[in-house]
């Protein structure tokens, strides 16, 4: 039976591992909740399909399971596996999308790495997707697609299948036209995009972005234009709009705009920190902490998260105040994005570096001030530094949402605790009781620590209330209903659609 719902996402939707020589599929326990709510939208249709990738030394043979059977919580759907071998993926994703397109999503022309792009490779992948999907999609299905590498596949879909609807989520920034038309693919990645019914991002910003990076090249006219929503319509970040197109005409067809912001799975957050052993943890680490603040960072070794431009204020922060040597604890997670990309690893050399030096400087046999972790935490332990942080600090330079300052929000069940926030992370605009930061600015970045630290405990309530307010109302279910809303808008066939519970 074809499928009413095909997600396409490079992610595959479960956990192999490998049991006395047998492989399970087991959940997949995404912290975040992206993985399990895109699979919680299979209830809502008569069936369903998930579209991913899949290592392969040798993609002909007969034995790899192309098509798998999965029976989970979320009923029942099919996975449609690419074999792609180990050149194709390292072509694909780590030397296009990710020293091509992404410093150029994210704003670093400097960094953007042209020469080794093999174009044709990242066409024939999106187009082993765009096959996939429409092997799989029913008459008048929905094809749901996610992310910037696979920004073909809806243009070949359409091609194959013009009678699918087809929606797209960015899940990265999208920049403005001067940085967005530096890659040479600028018009057919547009074009592609265009062919959809509709477009998501996470804020207002990036749509207009999208539009006009669309209008620098192509016939695009906006149809529709309204006023933010007031939920994303805070004037304290660099990100903000006051008004975005919904709807835009090209080649004689409507593409529909979404501003939905991910959120994160607040009542599994607030499950785990009312657990027993999340409360002996947090207690482990105050007495640990003694009278010492602790100030908790976490994110990916990245150059678009900030981390040296963060360290560099920690230190400048031990260097004119004396009196916080010995009182204040850093803990920095920087887990690496990847480690086969050289980019990555000169970030990491230099963290690596600072944090000695840091420690060198203005530590004693009795206090380190900076904990550097490279290992990814454990979410459930992770959960209990959340709650046992003074501060929450998280400062990229450029960020399409940033989930780590919502979990930390979702954590704090106990109404205090203090964000310190960038400007430039999506979440800024929904988030704008936090203390928001320039990281680009070292009186910024330095005034905005210090502010935190010794903020009164009236001032730090009244913050987390109205962060965890916005948080929980705008969290990952709250995406999945806009999205669902989205697909409405543009005229999906009701038979297929299963109302909420």
């Amino acid at each position: 039976m074809s499928s009413n719902l095909v997600i396409v996402y490079h992610r595959q939707p479960y956990e192999e591992v490998e049991v006395d020589g047998r492989i399970e599929y087991r959940e997949n326990k995404s912290p975040n909740g992206i993985v399990p709510t895109l699979k919680s939208f299979f209830g809502r249709f008569e069936k369903g399909a998930w579209v991913a990738w899949k290592q392969a030394e040798d993609p002909a043979h007969p034995d790899f399971e192309r098509v798998i059977e999965i029976d989970d919580q979320y009923g029942k759907y099919t996975v449609s596996r690419l074999p792609l071998t180990a050149e194709q993926i390292t072509s694909f994703y780590h030397v296009s999308s990710k020293e091509a397109f992404w410093p150029i999503l994210h704003g670093f022309k400097e960094r953007y790495n042209y020469d080794p792009v093999d174009w044709p490779t990242f066409r024939e992948v999106n187009w082993a997707f765009a096959e996939a999907a429409a092997a799989e999609a029913a008459d008048g299905a929905v094809v749901w697609i996610h992310d910037y590498n696979l920004w073909l596949v809806p243009g070949y879909l359409r091609k194959l299948r013009p009678d699918v609807k087809i929606s797209f989520f960015h899940h990265t920034p999208f920049p403005g036209a001067d940085m967005f038309n530096v890659l040479p693919w600028r018009s057919e990645i547009l074009e592609s995009l265009l062919a959809c019914d509709v477009v998501g991002f996470h804020i207002p910003r990036y749509v207009n972005n999208f539009v006009s990076a669309a209008r620098s090249l192509l016939e695009v006219d906006t149809k529709t234009r309204e006023k933010v929503k007031p939920e994303l319509a805070s004037q304290t970040s660099a990100l903000s709009e006051q008004s975005v197109p919904t709807q835009i005409t090209f080649d004689g067809r409507t593409i529909n705009l979404q501003a939905s912001p991910v959120g994160v799975d607040v009542d599994y957050i607030e499950q785990l920190v009312a657990r027993e052993e999340t409360a002996a943890k947090v207690k482990q680490i105050k007495q640990e902490l003694g009278d010492a603040q602790l100030i908790l960072s976490v994110g990916r070794t990245d150059y678009t998260k900030g981390g040296i431009e963060q360290l560099h204020s920690y230190e400048r922060l031990l260097e004119t105040r004396p009196d916080l040597r010995g009182k204040l604890r850093l803990m920095h997670v920087s887990v690496a994005a990847n480690s086969n990309m050289v980019a990555y690893e000169e970030i990491q050399s230099e963290l690596e570096h600072i944090a000695g030096r840091i420690n060198g400087r203005f530590g004693s046999l009795d206090w380190q001030p900076l904990a550097l972790l490279s290992r990814a935490v454990p979410f459930e332990q992770l959960v209990a530094y959340y709650r046992a942080a003074d501060v929450a600090w998280i400062t990229p330079l450029a960020d399409g949402m940033n989930l780590v300052c919502k979990e930390y929000g979702a954590a704090r069940a106990d109404g205090d605790g203090v964000l310190v926030l960038s400007e430039f992370a999506g979440a800024a605009v929904e988030l704008y009781s936090a203390v928001i930061t320039n990281p680009f600015s070292h009186k910024s970045m330095d005034s905005a620590i210090s502010l935190a630290l010794e903020m009164p405990e009236q001032e730090r309530r009244e913050r987390m209330k109205l962060m965890r307010e916005i948080i929980r109302k705008q969290d990952v279910r709250f995406w999945a209903e806009d999205q669902m809303q989205a697909f409405d808008s543009a005229d999906l066939p009701k038979t297929m659609i299963v109302p909420a519970a």
